[in-house]
């Protein structure tokens, strides 16, 4: 078994993967990515927020991702019944970007790792860890390629960007249950035939059907959509017959999109992920780091995801860039406590989420024009912001706002 000696072993070819890489590699440091797949691949995650924009900017990723046309996301619009919550991306309490993108992710993830190859990064594909060893000196990793044949490498650090793979949290036995509900998701890509004309077809949109169940709807540039459901995993398995069948079924839930969707051809048979959301018992460690979904796997009513991935993963690079060219660095505070801030900021939403509290702040009227700025920020991903008080207080704002509205509703009544 032929061995490699690196700096930086990344693994996973996804947003987090890549923007790390990238970052890595423009520092002149001997890199490796490997992923486990062949890309194109499918995989969910499609919905970005601003704040991400950020990270693909700063690790000059922007431009050959405006350069392909994916769909612009400028807001997000949450349904309940007849009432309507458009959040503008624009009119938000923290300064920063107001568009992102809607993204079939087989297409963005491909165009990250096209431009990344072009500028000489070394990505395997078809390469999976079989095992993983910490050393005195970093790690060494077992690879296997597609025809079994075994590689190891010897690398000072790795950044886990396995995502949902979690590479290292199975070998180095960091799994812990979430603290979240446990939710399931079943979803698909459908040919959208039925896609109204104007800025009606392109709008991301979350359809609740219950306190605990939403449908989400994410319209492509290409004429495809991403449709699916969440909610409690015992609900999920309420529903009987193929998934392509189940998911017919929801659809027909949705007063506002049943119509546009009745007879639709999916792409692939739709999807089932159970129990989705996921922890770690700690998510830096002598010689490895883990970033975005391998780390924490959050509900996705709020698309957090991608850009808890590009966040985390620029941040750990930068700090391991600093460490290996000689660097002190406080791991706990430069880089857990920061991760958590933010992670401890959506949590508290998703919770607030299917209590109901957040809920009835999205759909009170009349707005609070204020109020809505505020969440706002948080739902394009700028959940550092102290100087937002939705977020600073954030463990208990929403709480306190929505009993508000729950007295002026017994004073209506």
């Amino acid at each position: 078994m032929k061995g490699e000696l690196i700096d930086v072993l990344i693994i996973g070819a996804g947003p987090s993967g890549c923007v790390a890489a990238s970052y890595l590699h423009k520092k002149g440091l001997k890199i490796k990515v490997v992923e486990k797949t062949i890309f194109p691949r499918f995989v969910i995650g499609e919905s970005l927020l601003p704040r991400c924009m950020d990270h693909f900017k700063e690790v000059d990723l922007l431009q050959p991702l405006k350069d392909y046309g994916f769909e612009v996301k400028s807001g997000a619009r949450f349904l309940q019944g007849d009432v309507v919550c458009n959040f503008d991306f624009s009119k938000k309490h923290t300064a920063g970007w107001d568009w992102t993108w809607q993204v079939p992710r087989a297409d963005f993830d491909e165009v990250l790792t096209n431009t990344l190859i072009k500028r000489g990064v070394d990505i395997s594909f078809e390469q999976e860890v079989v095992d993983v060893k910490l050393t005195d000196e970093g790690s060494e990793t077992t690879i296997k390629d597609k025809n079994g044949n075994l590689n190891q490498i010897t690398a000072k650090y790795i950044i886990d960007s396995s995502g949902y793979g979690r590479v290292l949290p199975r070998f180095l036995d960091l799994e812990k249950p979430s603290p979240l509900p446990k939710h399931s998701s079943i979803f698909a890509h459908v040919q959208d035939k039925n896609r109204p004309e104007g800025t009606e077809g392109t709008l991301i949109t979350f359809d609740v059907l219950s306190k605990e169940t939403w449908l989400w709807v994410i319209p492509f540039s290409n004429g495809h959509t991403s449709i699916g459901l969440v909610g409690p995993t015992e609900y999920l398995e309420s529903f009987t017959g193929t998934n392509e069948e189940k998911l017919r079924e929801i659809i027909r839930l949705s007063d506002f999109y049943k119509d546009r969707f009745e007879d639709v051809d999916f792409d692939f048979e739709p999807k089932m992920i159970k129990n989705y959301s996921k922890a770690v018992k700690q998510i830096y460690g002598k010689g490895y780091v883990l970033t975005g979904n391998s780390a924490e796997f959050l509900d996705p009513v709020f698309s957090s995801g991608v850009t808890f991935a590009t966040e985390s993963a620029l941040l750990a690079s930068k700090l391991i860039a600093k460490e290996l060219r000689g660097g002190k660095i406080d791991w706990e505070d430069q880089y857990y406590n920061y991760i958590k801030q933010g992670v401890d900021v959506f949590s508290t939403y998703v919770n607030e989420w299917y209590s109901g509290n957040l809920q009835k702040i999205f759909f009170h009227r009349p707005e609070n024009p204020e109020i809505k700025k505020q969440i706002c920020a948080v739902l394009a991903g700028y959940v550092w912001d102290q100087t937002n008080p939705f977020v600073k207080n954030h463990n208990r704002l929403v709480k306190t706002v929505a009993k508000v509205i729950d007295m002026e509703s017994e004073v209506i009544n």
